[in-house]
């Protein structure tokens, strides 16, 4: 016999795509809505590192088989997942899923793989030998019962059932081509064939090689079908003689009939899957004599794909390769979509005693919108979706949702925080505001205890003037130097490292702070969020939350013009004694949203306004 070459890549036709499956990884390349072809990859367990069981003869097509179909139907409904994504829910799937928590897209899925499998033993097994049945009632009234339990007539029994079984599969793949999505679906099943031909036969795979390719392939699926369907003629014809013996049993006779077909199945596969395997390895006359009724077949569940398909098939072709070779490559996941409802719900679960405001931001950040644009979102990207059960984890830990983005807007600039810096707080933003409304554009600006420099990035950008960013902690500091650069104000602002005024130098018309002002034994007793993630030395005023204002008051005329500010953030009922400290200032107070005293605004006595 003249052997052949075969590649060890098999492939599916999907919806708008094609899978690609070879030795060790699987691919899936789809169009999605605007045309550009995504890609999802993994690794799959490679046959010679199962079970010995998985590589026996016969056994091992009874495996192949539901495998195939288990990752076939999972494939499937992923590329459904990529394509149909921007469908919109109607009225009645809305009302489901927030009356009765349902999402009707997952039951229809569940439901039509539950219906095809059904369907598919129906009309492929249950349905000829009903007629059958049907047909052996009536030849039994015209001739003897001896001559309907001869060999020869049983052989033609199964026959006539292996023949309608054969009527019905072409009559339903016939059907399905009038559908346009199936319809398509064959031209990419097309596509894949020829890919594989391409590179079956040596040429380079492109677009233009493997066109020239035919749509059969030698191991397609329903080459494997029609075996089937042959094999169980054989099959089922021996289990055809023992029927005159069941005579007495009455209806049982038809109920074990029925059960056999089910029973057998997997020996019919087995039988099967050897026999496509062994004449894909070969070519003579024989050989072409068996396959000749499958390839015809394939001409229906096949059609000449376009340019566009051909390029989907060689794309998971390729990765497959490159896969297969090269172990170190990432897998690959698609965006799909999934309905907002569902996974607003899912992720309020999670989050259960959590205020419903934090389940706004997660998806807000996640997804990228605003918090007025929620009620219009319907789905959501796979990778937001990813986004936010992130966030969401984290949050369920305990950790502040600033802490949870790695970033804050404070004063229309983007700070990001780490446990190395407190973040900063919406009352902070009243102090830059102050800042802002008095010092010139010409002035010099000290910023005492920066932390993320948030302070003075707000300043140097609003205002353009000279700041000085000063803190003891270096990584503090490395901080508020990458939010000075993320926010284009790196050049206007000096970051020094030093413990208060021990290494500043020179006059400023603004010294700015909002230093550590808990006092030391209430720090335990703030919220979790507070006490756990924001760092010590930036909460530790002190025994009375007090020192670092003593300090500021004890240096502030040494570096401050004639004619500038002190101004300071204070926290709850620090206000009057802060203001105290400045011996020569004259101090106004103000409240910030919740009518809190915050901000302490110091001027030397007798300086002009």
């Amino acid at each position: 016999m003249a052997k052949k070459y075969t590649s060890k890549i098999g492939g599916q036709a999907v919806l708008e795509g094609v899978m690609m499956r070879g030795e060790k990884s699987m691919a899936t390349a789809v169009r999605d809505e605007k045309g550009n072809i995504v890609v999802e990859s993994r690794y799959i367990t490679p046959i010679s590192q199962r079970s010995k069981v998985y590589r026996l003869p016969f056994i091992r097509g009874v495996f192949n088989f539901f495998d195939s179909m288990a990752s076939g139907m999972k494939t499937l409904m992923r590329s459904g997942e990529v394509f149909d994504g921007d469908a919109q829910p109607g009225k009645v799937e809305k009302w489901m899923a927030k009356k009765l928590k349902i999402n009707i897209y997952d039951v229809m899925m569940v439901f039509s793989v539950i219906l095809g499998i059904a369907l598919a033993i129906g009309l492929f097994f249950f349905l000829p030998l009903g007629v059958l049945t049907g047909v052996k009632a009536l030849v039994s009234k015209y001739i003897s019962a001896e001559a309907n339990s001869l060999w020869y007539v049983t052989v033609l029994y199964a026959l006539l059932e292996g023949l309608l079984r054969i009527i019905i599969f072409v009559v339903y793949i016939a059907l399905t081509t009038l559908m346009k999505p199936i319809k398509r679906t064959y031209m990419y099943h097309g596509a894949e064939h020829k890919t594989i031909s391409c590179y079956e036969h040596g040429l380079e795979l492109t677009v233009e090689n493997a066109q020239k390719m035919t749509t059969v392939h030698d191991r397609c699926g329903t080459t494997f079908m029609f075996i089937v369907m042959l094999v169980s003629v054989v099959i089922f014809s021996i289990v055809g003689i023992f029927e005159p013996y069941m005579q007495s049993l009455g209806v049982w006779k038809t109920v074990i009939l029925f059960a056999s077909r089910i029973v057998l199945l997997p020996i019919v596969m087995g039988i099967s899957y050897e026999m496509l395997k062994t004449m894909a390895k070969y070519d003579n006359i024989l050989v072409r004599i068996l396959k000749w009724p499958g390839l015809m077949l394939q001409k229906l569940t096949t059609k000449q794909p376009d340019d566009s398909m051909v390029e989907c098939a060689i794309t998971a072709f390729n990765t497959v390769m490159a896969m297969d070779a090269d172990p170190s490559i990432p897998e690959k996941r698609f965006d799909t979509k999934k309905p907002y409802e569902k996974v607003r719900k899912e992720i309020s679960d999670m989050l259960k005693g959590v205020d419903e405001s934090d389940i706004d931001w997660i998806f807000c950040e996640a997804c990228n919108v605003k918090r007025s644009q929620l009620d219009d979102l319907t789905h959501i990207r796979q990778l937001e979706y990813e986004k936010a059960v992130e966030f969401a984890q984290k949050r369920k830990k305990g950790e502040p949702l600033w802490r949870v983005f790695g970033k804050v807007d404070f004063y229309g600039c983007d700070i990001a925080v780490t446990p190395d810096v407190l973040c900063p707080r919406p009352e902070t933003e009243y102090l830059a505001q102050q800042v802002i409304e008095n010092v010139d554009v010409c002035g010099k600006v000290l910023d005492i205890c920066t932390g993320s420099g948030c302070i003075a990035i707000a300043v140097a950008k609003e205002k353009g003037c000279e700041v000085i960013a000063s803190d003891v902690s270096s990584e503090a500091l490395a901080v508020a130097e990458q939010n000075a650069q993320a926010n284009g104000v790196n050049e206007k602002i000096k970051f020094v490292q030093s413990d208060m005024f021990g290494d500043i130098d020179g006059e400023f018309d603004v010294i700015v702070s909002n230093p550590p002002y808990i006092p030391s034994g209430d720090i335990e007793k703030l919220d979790r969020e507070v006490k756990d993630y924001d760092p010590r030395i930036s909460l530790d005023g002190g025994k009375d939350g007090l020192d670092f204002y003593r300090i500021i008051a004890d240096n502030a005329n040494r570096y401050l013009s004639p004619s500038g500010l002190v101004l300071l953030e204070v926290g709850i009922g620090q206000a009057q004694d802060v203001a105290a400290m400045f011996v020569g200032y004259d101090s106004q107070i103000v409240k910030d949203l919740q009518g809190i005293d915050r901000i302490v605004v110091l001027r030397k006595r007798g300086a002009e306004e």
